[in-house]
Formats: C-alpha cells, sequence, structure tokens
C-alpha cells in the first residue's frame, strides 16, 4: 500500500458533500446493509468502494422527536454477518445489537427488526457491532438525531461528522485488517482525516447562532479540534445536556463520543468560519464556511442549557459497591497470560487467537459479567490503565457520571478516554435492565481481547 500524502489529502477535506436522506417517520422503513461507491477522497481521485447502509456514508439520518418509537428493518445484502447497535440510546436490551450478548447476527440475504423508542433528547449515531473493526472502517455507520420539545433557538443546527479512513493510492479502503502491529499499538489509525458537514451551509453571517454536533465516528483515531471565527459553549456530550453551558472552543473527542456545541459567528465578513484538527504538532484545517454578510450588530444572548433528559444523576457514590476494571497488554507490556474462552494461556497461545488485551486478567468476552447490579443500585468503576495507551470505555444502554478525585461527579456520558498509566472512576445508577457490553471503542483493542459486560437485573 502507498500512502496518501498529507499535502494531497488534506487540501481537499472537504470536498466530499453527500447529503444523507432524513427519516422523520415512525413508519417500519428499511436499513438495508451492502456495498456501494461513494466519493470519500477530493474530486480528483476515483470514488471509493464502501460497505454502507442505504448506499450512502453516512448512512440515512434517522431524525425523530424525543419520545418517538423508531423500527428499521435491517436488510443484510453483504457476504458477512452484520448487526446494529443504537450507540448510546437507553433503549430496550433487546435491541441493543450486540451478536452474541443480545441478538444473534444477521446473516446474510437476513433481515432483523429494532423497534424502540428513545427517551432521550440529542445526539446519536448508530453503526454495525459485528466485525465492527473492518465493517465501521469500510462505511457502517450513520447518525440520529433526537430532537427535543423545545429546542434552543439556532440559526443553523449543523452535524459535523469526523472519520478517519485508511486508504491506498486510488482512493480505495486498505484491505489490512487485523494487523497485529495495529491491534497492539493506538489501532488502526488512517491516512486520511476529514470532516463533512450536514447539512452542508453555503455560508453563514457574523453573530449568527449555530448548534454544532460533532461526532467522532473513526474506529481508533482520538480527534483534537478547534475552530476559528466562532465562539461558543459545550452544551451536551454523549448526547446527555451539561445542567451549565461550559465555555470551550476546543475539544478532545475519543472514537464514538461527541459533544454538541452552540455557537456564535465571531469572525468578520469576508473572513471563514473555520473547523480545525491538531495532528500531531500541526493545524489543518478540516472544513470552512464563508462569512457572507452580518446579521445583526449586537451579538446573540447568553446561550442556555438545553432541557434535561428523564435520567437520574447521582448525588452520593460514598456507599456504592466497588467493582474494579483493570487493563493489562498491548505492545511495550505484553500479556504474559491470561484466560481466553475459559482456558488460561501464555503469550504465543493468545496472539495465536488474536488476542493482545486483557480486563482483570481475562482477554475477551468473560463468561461471568464484570458485576451484576440491582434495579436502582448504584455501581462504582475504577477503571486502571495499566498499559501505555490510552483506551476509550464505553457502556451500552446506561450514560455514567465520573467520580473525580476530589469527590465531585463529572457530567453524564456513555465513553470515557482513559489515558495511558492513568485511573479514572465511573459510577452509575441500574435503571435498565439487561445484559450490557462494556468496551473499548478503540475498536481494534475490543476485537483485540478489551471487552466485558454488566448485567443490570430488572
Amino acid at each position: 500500500m502507498h500512502n496518501i500524502t498529507r499535502r494531497q489529502f488534506f487540501a481537499g477535506v472537504s470536498a466530499l458533500a453527500l447529503m444523507p436522506n432524513i427519516a422523520r417517520a415512525t413508519e417500519i422503513r428499511e436499513l438495508r446493509a451492502g456495498t456501494a461507491k461513494v466519493q470519500v477522497a477530493p474530486a480528483e481521485y476515483p470514488q471509493t468502494d464502501v460497505w454502507a447502509f442505504d448506499g450512502a456514508v453516512p448512512g440515512t439520518m434517522i431524525r425523530v422527536g424525543q419520545g418517538a418509537r423508531v423500527q428499521r428493518r435491517l436488510v443484510n445484502a453483504l457476504k458477512q454477518d452484520t448487526a446494529v447497535h443504537w450507540h448510546g440510546l437507553r433503549i430496550d436490551n433487546a435491541m441493543d445489537g450486540v451478536p452474541g450478548l443480545t441478538q444473534d447476527a444477521v446473516k446474510p440475504d437476513g433481515d432483523f427488526l429494532y423497534d424502540f423508542t428513545v427517551p432521550d433528547a440529542g445526539t446519536y449515531w448508530y453503526h454495525s457491532h459485528n466485525q465492527s473493526t473492518e465493517q465501521v472502517a469500510r462505511g457502517l455507520y450513520g447518525v440520529l438525531i433526537v430532537d427535543e420539545p423545545n429546542a434552543p433557538e439556532v440559526d443553523h443546527d449543523i452535524v459535523v461528522l469526523m472519520d478517519d479512513w485508511r486508504l491506498t493510492q486510488q482512493a480505495q479502503i486498505a484491505d489490512d485488517f487485523g494487523q497485529i502491529h495495529d491491534w497492539s499499538h493506538g489501532g488502526r489509525l488512517g491516512n486520511y482525516i476529514h470532516a463533512r458537514l450536514f447539512p452542508d451551509v453555503p455560508e453563514v453571517q457574523k453573530n449568527q447562532r449555530l448548534r454544532l454536533r460533532f461526532v467522532n465516528t473513526a474506529t481508533d483515531r482520538i480527534m483534537q479540534f478547534g475552530m476559528r471565527g466562532m465562539t461558543g459553549h459545550v452544551v451536551a456530550l454523549d448526547g446527555m445536556p451539561l445542567q451549565q453551558p461550559m465555555k470551550a472552543e476546543t475539544m478532545v473527542l475519543a472514537p464514538a463520543q461527541r459533544v454538541d456545541f452552540i455557537v456564535d459567528i465571531t469572525g468578520d465578513v469576508g473572513e471563514k468560519a473555520q473547523f480545525l484538527i491538531q495532528d500531531r504538532d500541526q493545524v489543518f484545517i478540516l472544513s470552512e464556511i464563508p462569512i457572507a454578510g452580518q446579521q445583526s450588530v449586537n451579538p446573540r444572548d447568553q446561550v442556555a442549557a438545553l432541557p434535561p433528559n428523564p435520567i437520574a444523576y447521582l448525588t452520593d457514590v460514598s456507599t456504592a459497591r466497588v467493582a474494579e476494571l483493570r487493563m493489562t497488554g498491548g505492545a511495550m507490556g505484553g500479556l504474559r497470560k491470561a484466560v481466553y474462552n475459559g482456558q488460561e494461556m501464555d503469550a504465543n497461545e493468545l496472539i495465536e487467537n488474536g488476542q493482545i488485551w486483557a480486563f482483570n486478567g481475562v482477554a475477551g468476552m468473560p463468561g461471568e459479567p464484570l458485576a451484576v447490579v440491582g434495579k436502582g443500585e448504584t455501581l462504582r468503576i475504577p477503571i486502571v490503565n495499566d498499559t501505555v495507551f490510552p483506551h476509550a470505555m464505553h457502556i451500552h444502554g446506561n450514560h455514567f457520571q465520573e467520580v473525580r478525585k476530589d469527590g465531585t461527579l463529572g457530567p453524564l456520558r456513555d465513553t470515557i478516554l482513559v489515558q495511558p498509566n492513568e485511573t479514572r472512576e465511573i459510577a452509575f445508577i441500574g435503571e435498565n435492565p439487561g445484559e450490557w457490553l462494556f468496551h473499548c471503542h478503540m475498536l481494534s483493542h475490543q476485537a483485540a481481547g478489551m471487552r466485558t459486560w454488566v448485567r443490570v437485573e430488572a
């Protein structure tokens, strides 16, 4: 494989302008997973062969009101089994889309009806959860927006979808999945980072107000991004509103994390509102929108908090039960031994089985849950990262709060980035019954051993 040069790709990072269909109705509609060709790279490159939902990357945008019923019949037109996980949604366990835990994988030419109600407003997404290291990297994902009954007043509501592709010189997806070097290091990192805006607004005006919904759909890359010509506040993380908006113009998003900003255009007429990303020690423009005029002389009023979702916040975790999760393995550390499929194996046997990481000495999905949580019970999970790589820990079907070192509780999230040799602690209330996956959302790390589960009793 020949790498595409950084200059070649970053010169055209805003070239892709595929507008997804938006489905607002609640009738049963088909969600077809199949092959397609899309213009991923800049226009001077050929179209890329992808795997896609409804023939587009991202797939059809699903947009519904809070409390709506969503019904989608997945039809598998691929030659691999697949399934759909509705990331961040607190829905019925049977609809969570995890083969081997909540459902059987959908076979080629098979189908499965996903039918659930969305309790929380916010920014969410959906993606394959079978062989996801490959299937998500090939394009099997889409965005799901749940609108508040009383949404904030903005001039534009824009999804900023960030992705990281590993492409050949012919702009085709590199077929080198499952490399041990990738899995044991930072994961499958690409050579083409870009952002796509939906809708693709042609211009903005000074003092206009925008809601920006950033989604990191990359399989493994952590995105550090910023903005220029805009001043804003974070109003939601991973779909859940902050109780108080937080002023910020830069953010780090691990794979699968989302952040909602409300920003005001502060650049001058004739300049551009820009989305930036830092890669190593350099900053690149991901996308930009011309500032074509001035809407008003004066800036807008102060940004208000979004309406809260119907989820309980923690107040006291001092008496909560504790279940520690300790991460080991990877390069520059390695697993000398671990349990895999119920058998203790040495390093060579683990590598032969593609297992490089472990939770609490177990590589891959354990037979017993990390913890069993009673309904209404609070569980604390100290996450100890005894490796030299960061890990983005995601829990399905629930949102947690971080228990900070000073004892305060952080905002609600569904994914937390744990840095090398760091310990971070989360806590959540067992409100949503079922068997819920808890894994690293660096999908290469998940495939190579970093997954477990929690049972919440009814």
